[in-house]
């Protein structure tokens, strides 16, 4: 079975964005050419995120093609006609994912979005995480892990350093 992964950065104070959806306080930290971004993406097939971080990502991109050639799956509200390689979902977010889970493929990326990642945790699919941390407090924003039924025992994999930036990886180990 396709295994479920978190792999994003969050303030020091545990937000993906500012309460307007900002990410400059991202964009602005000084990596210093560091990435473990292209190796991450290797192991992912499909990705899944909800409509305000897919248009983020998309204005990010600008002219180049977002994951290009990979599966998409967007959450929304209401309906929309799918795209090459995109496809427009709502409805149970666990439901979706474990149908995705039995497809062939490699792993599911879930990026952004507290709203998509809580009923994952909730319901124990999540397998890894990659959590970049960036010495930033925003104060306020949107939270990555959203208040929930959920308790997860992590492992520590590997941290690195990424310029100002700190990555941990941690594989799920048991529930507490």
């Amino acid at each position: 079975m396709r295994q479920v992964v978190f792999y994003g950065a969050i303030s020091l104070d545990g937000f993906l964005s500012d309460e307007n959806d900002d990410l400059q306080w991202l964009l602005d930290t000084n990596l210093n050419g560091q990435s473990t971004y292209e190796t991450f993406e290797k192991q992912i097939s499909t990705f899944v995120m909800g409509r305000k971080t897919f248009e983020v990502a998309q204005q990010m991109m600008g002219e180049e093609a977002l994951y290009a050639g990979k599966e998409k799956v967007i959450f929304l509200r209401g309906d929309h006609t799918n795209q090459k390689d995109t496809t427009y979902v709502s409805g149970d977010v666990v439901n979706i994912i474990k149908n995705y889970q039995k497809q062939t493929g490699d792993n599911i990326w879930i990026i952004g979005g507290g709203s998509i990642l809580k009923p994952l945790l909730e319901a124990n699919m999540v397998d890894e995480f990659w959590i970049q941390i960036v010495p930033v407090l925003l104060g306020q924003g949107k939270r990555l892990f959203e208040p929930g039924s959920y308790r997860y025992r992590l492992q520590a994999v590997e941290t690195t350093q990424l310029g100002e930036m700190t990555e941990i990886h941690l594989k799920r180990v048991s529930d507490i």
